[in-house]
């Protein structure tokens, strides 16, 4: 049965689909969808947050297969809702649930989207 994300200022990393009871430090996480123009940007937000971007364009030029391939050697995954294919969603998605991976979707493809992301999710985790 499909949800309907509730349409707030931001989507929260607290939101259902997350992988509850992930703890520890992101070190890597999955971008899926999103501006080829902004992946250099993004990748330097991620650096900041000690963390690696791995890129997947959605299906654009990439294979939505390839999804399945990286997504148990990250900790997390992003999606912005308005730059991704639905399919490439529902795959992440489903990958998600399947692997035990967080899903946080993005509001929209901009860098400020997933630094707030990164950076509510940090605040979230418990002290080490």
């Amino acid at each position: 049965m499909a949800r309907r994300l509730k349409r707030t200022g931001r989507a929260k990393a607290n939101h259902p689909e997350c992988g509850e009871g992930q703890t520890g430090a992101i070190r890597s996480f999955l971008y899926v969808g999103g501006r080829d123009c902004q992946v250099a940007h993004l990748r330097q937000i991620a650096n900041a947050h000690g963390a690696e971007l791995i890129h997947h364009d959605g299906g654009l030029r990439e294979a939505v297969s390839r999804i399945d391939t990286v997504l148990p050697s990250v900790d997390c995954v992003f999606c912005p809702i308005d730059c991704i294919s639905h399919d490439a969603c529902l795959r992440v998605k489903s990958g998600c649930k399947k692997f035990g991976k967080t899903f946080v979707p993005l509001r929209n493809g901009s860098k400020s989207s997933l630094e707030r992301a990164l950076t509510d999710m940090k605040v979230r985790q418990p002290d080490g």
